[in-house]
């Protein structure tokens, strides 16, 4: 009986008769014999084809093969080091299963980037592609593997909340039933926040939103991003579960997919293997004065915008963490900090390279009367918030949890310039199709 074999799996087979299915990648022919390169998506093959050994029929159909036209093939196995895989095809027999039309979009050639996006769903099928979501793949499998491998429990936190979460301008709205305004989530934080109080160390990844009208490369409108939240954790304790994990991403990473950064995405990937603890720190008085020096017109108490973390983060391989903005700059529920009133305990991990910031992180404020205060400041409607404020009435506790962007922390171990591609359909300001 002759097999249906994957790609992945052809080493198995050598000397064998077997039957591949997959899209045609590449076409060439040399007189009277052809090289075709097939993928099925564990891998490339080539299948070579001698006139003289199969059938004019099917010589006939290979010579009408249009690039991306799926089909079957049969043939023998043989290992060929020089081969894509390391091993090859001699064909006895080819059927089509699926035509392509020679206007097939996606050619072997340079096209612009609108014309990618628009046509997103062939785009992916490039080897760039795959080997980009290959690699994002094996991040989401290390994530949770990191958290599991050190007690965290998985859960689910609400896409539709009626809490804002960061920013009340970059929310996305809709009216919910005859209940008022529900946003699409920012962040599922607070509610991890009440899980953490049941089972101590907590984390929901999902895809979150926001509203922020950016062009940047850094930006999405909608994004995964993993959210961790530990009891009876400070903000010293969060830096350090925060680069043990990018550690362990990054050390994945250059172990499951060398193949993916090295020969596709063409990485420098001695700038990974770089990425060793213990990551440098600058709290964030330093990082302004750092800025200043060089010529930045930044004052104390604004946000740090991504040029200024480029700047900062110049003169590192590593990550750098900045600690300790004032509290002006950052969300209502993060802790104040004892030493200075000005600010509040939390940080920001910013990524080598010009990638910007990866993670985002803080101590929780605890103390009822100041979340309170904090919540009136910022003229938050306080009845949407009566739950939260609950979990520092019944049984207060010091935690803290961050949040890091899955797409921007892609685009940095790829070595890939603008987020867009590191999620298989991107939404942006001006992009909503396919």
């Amino acid at each position: 009986m002759i097999e249906n074999v994957h790609i992945s799996d052809l080493a198995g087979h050598v000397g064998s008769e077997v039957t591949v299915h997959g899209w045609l990648h590449n076409k060439r022919t040399s007189g009277k014999v052809a090289f075709l390169i097939l993928r099925d998506g564990t891998g490339l093959v080539q299948v070579v084809v001698s006139q003289g050994e199969v059938t004019p029929e099917v010589w006939a159909r290979l010579e009408e093969l249009n690039y991306e036209t799926s089909l079957g093939v049969t043939g023998t196995v043989r290992a060929d080091p020089r081969a894509p895989g390391g091993h090859e095809l001699s064909l006895t027999d080819l059927y089509v299963v699926g035509p392509s039309g020679e206007d097939y979009p996606i050619q072997l050639k340079e096209h612009g980037v609108d014309f990618l996006l628009e046509h997103r769903h062939l785009w992916l099928r490039t080897p760039r592609q795959v080997a980009i979501m290959r690699v994002r793949d094996e991040l989401i499998k290390a994530i949770r593997d990191f958290l599991h491998e050190r007690g965290f429990v998985n859960v689910d936190t609400p896409i539709l909340s009626g809490a804002i979460g960061e920013s009340a301008g970059t929310l996305f709205s809709t009216e919910y039933f005859d209940l008022g305004t529900a946003y699409l989530a920012q962040t599922g934080q607070l509610y991890n926040e009440a899980l953490a109080a049941a089972l101590g160390r907590v984390y929901c990844f999902g895809p979150t939103f926001r509203a922020e009208k950016s062009k940047t490369r850094r930006h999405l409108t909608e994004f995964w991003m993993l959210e961790p939240e530990v009891a009876w954790c400070d903000s010293e304790c969060n830096m350090q579960l925060q680069e043990d994990l990018v550690f362990y991403l990054v050390a994945r990473a250059l172990e499951r997919c060398r193949t993916e950064l090295v020969e596709t995405l063409e990485r420098d990937i001695s700038r990974l293997e770089s990425i060793v603890p213990p990551f440098p720190r600058l709290s964030y008085d330093e990082a302004i004065a750092k800025l200043r020096s060089l010529g930045s017109s930044i004052q104390w108490g604004d946000d740090l915008g991504a040029e200024d973390e480029t700047q900062v983060a110049q003169d590192y391989e590593r990550p750098v963490f900045v600690y300790n903005y004032p509290k002006g700059a950052k969300a209502f529920y993060m802790k104040e900090n004892p030493d200075d009133p000005r600010t509040v305990l939390c940080d920001d991990l910013i990524a080598p390279e010009g990638y910007g910031e990866i993670i985002g992180g803080s101590q929780r404020e605890d103390d009822y009367d100041k979340l309170l205060a904090r919540i009136r400041e910022e003229k938050l409607p306080e009845e949407a918030y009566g739950w939260y404020l609950d979990l520092r009435r019944y049984g207060t506790f010091p935690h803290s949890g961050f949040g890091l962007g899955l797409e921007r922390t892609v685009a940095w171990i790829c070595g890939v310039q603008h987020i867009r591609e590191t999620i298989a359909f991107p939404r942006t300001l001006k992009r909503m199709y396919p």
